[in-house]
């Protein structure tokens, strides 16, 4: 029977046995009479237990069941204990086993502990059980392991706050998670990014939960979110926006603008942008004014004056005195005109009787009048048939020698009465690249098309089939004197079949080009007649000029753009690339002229900002510096314009332009441009700025991308002026319509750094904005890209576009994909033609005492620098024309050419030949 007063766990022993040395002694606890519990069992001498696996603290999670283990050796019996209460021996789980390295006998044991055990439970502390285990000796007793039911609230005690903060500001966002057991932790998310995962310094998540931004960035503008997670679930604050503006700055003052009147009191006026910075995200407009206006007093022009003629000079031996004036009364000033009329004269002094023996014929002194009348007759009438004849002589012998061009008198009708370079008027189509083109045409606008001639056949055919015939008209002085009395006439007739379909050997094309392609390759055999190689839509080209080849040779000549990864600056790392390294040849090739190598380069050019240097690549593939282009040399020659490089090279070999900025005004022109294209999910558009050198060969490798990408040109490519001030460029997205479009991830300013900008080494630079629209319902797209170098220029992209496919289709995709035509040989390759060409180096070449030379057309034609490199070349002036091809090889423009020769011959005209006005009337009819 139970003992009265004995609790129901206290009963829940059935019969406990206990093993001494020499005997079992059996002993039945059931129903344990009088208040005999396991504690109080007899112990014989042995072993105290001790335990190998203690019970664990445990959560309940939900409504499933938590076990807890406890494992002793030596033990006869284990039983668990729980809030002070045997538990029951049937809801124990037990095994025991021998171990083999001391011969103890091990038990363990396991309970169940449920949710309704723990709930059901009401004490002054946490539900706990522990293990007793019996050996020989005695007891032992386990640790307590307390069982907790786990849970985590929805609620957060605090959601973090969206903050709009300027920049370099610092950024505080608290969180306190949910009650819960077990207690939760805390991670941050930035657009659904783990914080942690970013490694980034600036960022500090501290141990109360807060997020710290010590110094806020544009890129820090995005959505933070706190996640509290505990074993049972996880809960997700409400999101915080972050908002990190610029406040704009104003600009330096523009230079004051001239006065607005020539002559009087005017305005001039100055102004200023809020550009520095620009205002982002809802920053503060600039305060104060963008334009400032002053008075101006403008000096008025005075026109100048005659003074009166100086006294006439005494007779000379000529029988011409000669007087002067000076246009002194007034001086001209202030833009003033100059007097008009001449400032000599000269007139005969001797009533117009010419001279005999060097004497005024009045001082002669006649010797037998009667005697000699006849004698004068017949002697004044065989004077004036001599005077007659040499007079016909003279005239004949003066044109005769204008033919042959270039004794004396040098007119740049010679250019012009033997070619024409041919303006074909076209439709104006706007850019093809451009998704949507809103541009009327312009049918005023002309469209030169200049060797090497590349079409598009969709466009330039159908443009070329409608052209009537070209007649040009050449009208010149200077064909008289080339012995031609009627007036040239020139016929081209347009063809769609001939131009450019029926090419003729003198043309050569490319093999074709994948976007991923090692190089770009050129090739075409050249003689004597010299011609031209050029890689298309890449400013690089290679002019060979007439006679440079010895005329029983050919040389299959090639160029080569090298598109791996540049190995120019390891050399100095100050430096940078700046235009495609260009490699012509073959290696052993031998030339008479140099050639002209072309390669467009993205450097604002300024010698006190940069210094320019040519690199040439050596046999064991090491670069080194040939020549700095503001230095001399007689090996290379150097001309630096706007846009491109033209270097006269002798060596075969691997070319390049470095530049080392020298001031942080250095300047490095980028070309901004925006695609966009239809991601796979109908809903998703990608929009890809692209920044890379303004040079054609770095745009093209864009425009390869994209075509194989499907996207399509959203606005007309801008130029951003880059400085060498180690800022960064950040790229931002703007008024993109809130209600219609979702930028996602939450961006909206990616940011490059200094060096990856200025080092781009002309490979594509970019970021991308994912956007999605909310309905499908929704097919425009408008927002602004706003692309800008802290503490320096800011250039605005405008996207407005039809996300529709359908839409797409209809618009004009890319420009030429490819040009075909890559090289040119022979006379078409060149503007000037052959005869006028040697006609030129035959007259200056050799130095005259007039000093009408080779250094006077160099002068006149704008290539005054390093002139001890021409004068060790075998003719000069093909150097200098080749140079001058080089230049002009995209317009075709011979104005400046003409106008030097032009120049060069009145000068010449004037100060050393004296033409009688009769004849100086034919000439220049």
């Amino acid at each position: 029977m139970p003992v009265a007063g004995m609790s129901a766990r206290s009963r829940v022993l059935g019969s406990v046995f206990v093993l001494t040395v020499a005997s079992v002694t059996c002993v039945s606890t059931k129903g344990i009479a009088g208040d005999a519990t396991p504690d109080s069992l007899p112990s014989v001498p042995g072993t105290l237990p001790h335990f190998l696996l203690e019970p664990e603290d445990a959560y309940i999670i939900k409504s499933n069941p938590v076990k807890l283990n406890c494992r002793a050796a030596p033990a006869l019996q284990i039983f668990f204990k729980c809030n002070g209460e045997w538990v029951h021996q049937n809801e124990h789980s037990s095994r025991e086993f021998i171990d083999d390295g001391t011969g103890l006998k091990i038990r363990e044991v396991a309970i169940n502990v449920s949710r309704q055990q723990v709930e059901d439970f009401h004490g002054p502390e946490d539900y706990w059980c522990l293990c007793v285990a019996w050996s020989h000796l005695g007891t032992s007793k386990s640790r307590k392991a307390t069982v907790r039911i786990a849970y985590l609230r929805k609620n957060f005690e605090q959601d973090p706050q969206g903050k709009e903060v300027p920049i370099n500001g610092m950024i505080v966002l608290h969180c306190r998670p949910p009650e819960g057991v077990p207690m939760a932790e805390v991670e941050w998310l930035k657009n659904e990014e783990l914080v942690s995962s970013l490694g980034d310094d600036n960022i500090d998540t501290r141990a109360d939960h807060n997020l710290i931004i010590n110094e806020a960035r544009l890129s820090d503008s995005a959505n933070y979110t706190c996640l509290a997670t505990n074993i049972v679930a996880k809960r997700r604050s409400a999101t915080a926006t972050v908002v990190v503006f610029v406040n704009g700055g104003w600009s330096l003052w523009t230079d004051w603008s001239p006065c607005n009147v020539n002559c009087g009191r005017g305005v001039q006026k100055r102004s200023r942008t809020c550009t520095n910075p620009a205002p982002l995200n809802g920053g503060a407009f600039c305060e104060g004014m963008s334009v400032q206006k002053t008075t101006c007093n403008a000096l008025c022009p005075v026109d100048g004056g005659w003074e009166e003629w100086s006294e006439w000079t005494t007779c000379s031996a000529q029988c011409e005195r000669q007087r002067a004036r000076e246009c002194s009364a007034p001086t001209p000033r202030h833009r003033g005109k100059m007097c008009d009329g001449v400032s000599q004269a000269s007139e005969n002094c001797t009533g117009g009787m010419c001279t005999q023996n060097q004497k005024p014929l009045h001082d002669v002194k006649p010797q037998s009048m009667e005697g000699t009348n006849d004698v004068a007759l017949y002697s004044g009438l065989a004077a004036g048939v001599v005077a007659v004849t040499v007079l016909v002589v003279a005239v004949m012998l003066y044109r005769k020698s204008q033919s042959e061009y270039g004794v004396d008198v040098i007119d740049s009708s010679a250019l012009t009465g033997g070619f024409q370079s041919f303006n074909f008027k076209t439709t104006r189509q706007g850019n093809p690249l451009l998704l949507n083109s809103s541009m009327q045409p312009d049918i005023t606008v002309g469209q030169t098309y200049s060797s090497p001639i590349c079409f598009q056949d969709s466009i330039d055919k159908e443009l070329f089939d409608t052209l009537p015939d070209i007649k040009v008209k050449v009208q010149s002085s200077f064909m008289v004197s080339l012995g031609v009395s009627e007036r040239a006439e020139y016929h081209v007739k347009s063809h769609p079949e001939t131009f450019p379909r029926a090419l003729d050997r003198e043309y050569s094309t490319a093999d074709t080009v994948s976007p991923g392609r090692a190089h770009m390759k050129t090739t075409d055999i050249f003689n004597h007649l010299g011609g031209r190689l050029v890689l298309p839509n890449t400013g690089v080209s290679l002019l060979v000029s007439h006679g440079a080849i010895s005329e029983d040779t050919s040389w299959e000549m090639y160029m080569v753009i090298n598109q791996r990864d540049s190995s120019v600056q390891t050399e100095e790392g100050c430096e940078v690339l700046l235009g495609p390294e260009v490699t012509y040849g073959p290696a052993g090739l031998d030339l008479s002229f140099p050639v002209a190598m072309t390669i467009a380069h993205c450097a604002e050019v300024n010698a006190e900002n940069w210094k320019i240097r040519l690199k040439r690549q050596t046999q064991d593939r090491k670069w080194e510096d040939i020549m700095s282009v503001e230095e001399e040399s007689t090996s290379y020659y150097c001309l630096l314009d706007f846009s491109s490089c033209h270097v006269l090279l002798s060596q075969p070999g691997s070319y390049a332009l470095v530049g080392q900025a020298l001031t942080e005004a250095a300047v490095k022109r980028m070309k901004l441009a925006v695609f966009g294209s239809m991601e796979t999910n109908s809903m998703d558009y990608s929009l890809r700025v692209y920044c890379v050198d303004d040079t054609p060969y770095a745009f093209q490798g864009v425009v390869n991308s994209e075509r194989s990408k499907g996207g399509v040109l959203l606005e007309e490519p801008k130029i951003l002026l880059f400085r060498g001030n180690t800022f960064s460029l950040q790229v931002s997205i703007q008024d993109v319509p809130q209600f219609l479009w979702n930028i996602k991830p939450f961006t909206t300013c990616q940011e490059f750094s200094f060096s990856q900008v200025w080092r781009s080494n002309q490979q594509p630079l970019h970021c991308a904005f994912s956007l999605e629209r909310y309905s499908p319902a929704t097919t425009q797209l408008s927002c602004k890209i706003s692309v800008r170098q802290v503490k320096g220029h800011e250039q605005m992209l405008q996207v407005y576009t039809s996300v529709v496919e359908s839409e797409k289709e209809a618009v004009p995709y890319f420009m030429q994909r490819e040009c075909t035509v890559t090289s040119q040989t022979g006379a078409k390759a060149f503007k000037i033609p052959l005869s006028i060409h040697q006609r030129i180096c035959n007259t200056f070449d050799t130095a005259t005492a007039k000093g009408k030379d080779w250094q006077l057309l160099a002068q006149k034609l704008h290539i005054e620098r390093n002139l001890s490199y021409f004068a060790n070349q075998r003719s000069p002036c093909a150097a200098i024309l080749s140079l001058w091809e080089a230049q002009h090889q995209d317009n075709g423009d011979l104005d400046s050419l003409a106008s030097a020769l032009e120049e060069i011959g009145r000068i010449h005209s004037k100060s050393h030949l004296r033409i009688p006005e009769e004849s100086e009337a034919d000439v220049n009819q």
